[in-house]
């Protein structure tokens, strides 16, 4: 009985070391990219089913991702080598560029192709048109962020002069905006999602108009490396692009409900039935690129919304900071 039990004992030992082992060789067959996201955003949803549907890891690919909360930490969290590569609107590959940095960010691959804010009025407006916000109190963005300049860029293409024509507030934190409207402060605020659709339906303010829509294309988020990375991995940033192009497929092809129910783990926080609401909003309005392949036309149109806002350092090509073979190749 002795001898059984230590048989059994030993081939237990036996399946427990061989499974390990299985496991470990797994993990090291997988190439870990350690990505940096902006903000957590259902605007980012193609990001998202990349991971949930298991894109990236049939790709082998492992994610390690993480919030930084903010262009400038998530910027910073790159550069020092804290990332791989990072999820951030394309107009801080031109901020780093014009301090002749050495190793410059370079954008390889789309994932929105619009802005994803919404204007919100605190009361509702059953007619609305962009002259009802002369002479409002505006509740604006962070100055020189991509939010704040699509939404200067969109008021003036209404006639409407941001500084001269209404009350622009700016000095509020990213964090503290919608916490400010709902406490009063404003007549119109620039919100995100799922805010905007939440603060809908409790009542606090109402959806009257998007700046996604108003603003045309543009390479509002994007995933970029250092050149130095890209270099040395450019093959699994092909991997990591084609997972990205099947997840962007995939969103053309599902229903609402079916890619709410894919990104929920990522929005514990939120209900289903917002995630579907939100997620319907970008999906009509064309926010989710359905290529990775950043458009040259986009990166103009950055280059004209940058500089109607006075925060354009300086012009730089399309070419110089927009990698296009990564996609093209996945594409393909």
């Amino acid at each position: 009985m002795k001898g059984l039990r230590k048989l059994l004992l030993l081939s237990f030992i036996a399946l427990v070391t061989t499974l390990l082992a299985v496991g470990c060789s797994s993990n090291d067959d997988m190439d870990k990219v350690r990505l940096a996201e902006v903000t957590r955003s259902i605007f980012y949803a193609p990001q998202y089913v990349a991971i949930s549907e298991g894109f990236f890891e049939e790709e082998g690919i492992e994610i390690d991702l993480t919030t930084t909360w903010g262009g400038d930490t998530t910027m910073t969290t790159l550069l020092a080598n804290g990332a791989d590569v990072a999820l951030v609107g394309a107009e801080t590959s031109i901020y780093v560029y014009a301090q002749d940095a050495n190793d410059p960010p370079i954008n390889f691959a789309a994932l929105t192709q619009t802005d994803g804010t919404f204007l919100v009025s605190r009361e509702p407006i059953d007619d609305f048109n962009w002259d009802m916000l002369k002479g409002s109190t505006f509740l604006g963005q962070r100055t020189g962020g991509m939010p704040q300049m699509v939404g200067e860029h969109v008021l003036r293409n209404h006639g409407i002069d941001p500084h001269g024509d209404l009350n622009l507030i700016q000095n509020i934190d990213f964090g503290n905006i919608p916490s400010a409207f709902a406490s009063g402060t404003g007549d119109y605020v620039q919100l995100f999602e799922p805010t905007a659709t939440q603060f809908e339906l409790d009542g606090i303010g109402h959806i009257v108009a998007s700046f996604g829509v108003e603003s045309g294309t543009v390479p509002y988020t994007g995933f970029m490396a250092k050149q130095s990375y890209i270099d040395k991995n450019g093959e699994v940033l092909e991997r990591f692009t084609k997972a990205l192009y099947r997840a962007q497929q995939w969103i053309e092809a599902s229903s609402t409900e079916e890619i709410a129910k894919s990104i929920q783990p990522f929005f514990s926080d939120t209900s289903l039935e917002v995630i579907e609401y939100v997620v319907e909003n970008y999906k009509s309005q064309g926010s989710y690129a359905t290529t990775p392949r950043i458009k040259e036309e986009a990166w103009e149109n950055l280059h004209t919304i940058m500089e109607q806002a006075g925060e354009l350092p300086m012009t730089v090509p399309y070419e110089e900071l927009v990698n296009t073979e990564i996609a093209e190749k996945v594409m393909e």
